[in-house]
């Protein structure tokens, strides 16, 4: 049965079809009856000659009768059954459909809990590169030595860690002083004291706290999708010391994002009626499998409180949807993982 709704729609046909027949041999019969009847009294009316017309009359009126019976037992038994057997390819069809919406959403929930565990990495990544000596010292001494010290870190950690844009040094007036790729991000003098990862790194209590921000696309990374993680570098490279500047990383998004919503482990004929997304707490697409709205559309999900679930929405698509669960001390940032499926 590799397409049940194609049966279940068969199955609807056919009834329509029998109910309109068993109604076309209905209205026949009717006229059979009633032209038997007009043969049986126009037999009246001639008399002794019409005796001979009024027994064929009289049979084709016992056969009229016999055909109604039949229909009706027909309409009874046929039209009963396909009634029965149509309700029951539907109440298939919305099992299967709630069986795939739930599989959906469990598969939403994997998106977007390895999301999660990705970005709880880069959390603790930007925390514990802001106690790099070379980091605390390029903000402490404010000279070209530390700054050019700093940068050929950065560089090193950069070549490792490749899901990174760049990772910029700010000092305390929003000055970037050093980052681990010059020669792709002119970055340096660049003042970013505008910027909210910037001003909130500058405010977080200690070297225990971080600030993430939501995915958006960022001119001076040539206009690159990024999720940037930030905090404070402090003196001494220790938990509760005074805040010198701060430290940024930027996530290359994009890519990584993309491996994840296209790698959801759909058949290839789900896949030609499904979309995954990743969407934010305001539900604007950050992430989608086929690289269409990114940063632009915004999928308005029926949550109604729930972290997981599905509906079906008013074009008969099915929307399966779970919320960021967070991971570790990552709490997430409220986004979405989202399947939307159309019927086979």
């Amino acid at each position: 049965m590799s397409n049940p709704q194609a049966i279940v729609d068969l199955t609807h046909e056919v009834k329509r079809l029998a109910t309109s027949k068993i109604s076309d041999i209905n209205d026949i019969n009717r006229e059979t009856t009633f032209l038997a009847l007009n043969a049986l009294i126009e037999a009246a009316r001639a008399g002794n000659a019409g005796k001979g017309f009024a027994v064929v009359a009289n049979q084709v009126k016992q056969v009229s009768k016999r055909i109604s019976e039949i229909t009706t037992d027909l309409n009874k038994d046929l039209a009963g059954s396909l009634s029965t057997l149509t309700q029951l390819g539907d109440s298939m069809i919305e099992r299967l459909r709630s069986h795939d919406g739930q599989r959906c959403a469990d598969l939403a929930l994997n998106m977007i809990d390895l999301i999660d565990r990705n970005l709880y990495e880069r959390s603790c990544d930007v925390r514990w590169w802001a106690t790099d000596s070379a980091v605390v010292a390029c903000l402490a001494n404010h000279d070209t030595s530390s700054a050019k010290h700093a940068s050929e870190r950065l560089s090193v950690i950069l070549d490792s860690y490749t899901v990174y844009r760049d990772i910029w040094i700010v000092d305390e007036h929003g000055v970037v002083v050093a980052n681990g790729r010059p020669a792709l991000y002119a970055a340096r003098g660049e003042n970013v004291a505008g910027a909210d990862w910037f001003r909130n790194a500058m405010k977080t209590r200690s070297g225990a706290d971080y600030v993430a921000s939501d995915v958006e696309a960022l001119v001076f990374m040539h206009n690159a999708q990024v999720a940037t993680y930030s905090t404070a570098v402090r003196e001494g490279g220790l938990a509760n010391g005074r805040a010198l500047g701060a430290i940024v990383i930027f996530f290359d998004w994009a890519p990584q994002a993309g491996a994840v919503v296209k790698g959801v482990r759909l058949s290839e004929e789900e896949w030609t009626r499904s979309r995954c997304m990743i969407v934010d707490s305001n539900f604007r697409v950050i992430a989608a499998s086929d690289g269409k709205g990114i940063l632009t559309e915004r999928l308005r999900l029926q949550v109604d409180g729930r972290q997981t679930g599905y509906y079906r929405a008013s074009d008969g698509t099915i929307v399966s949807f779970a919320a960021t669960p967070g991971y570790e001390t990552y709490r997430g940032l409220g986004w979405y993982g989202a399947i939307c499926q159309k019927s086979a």
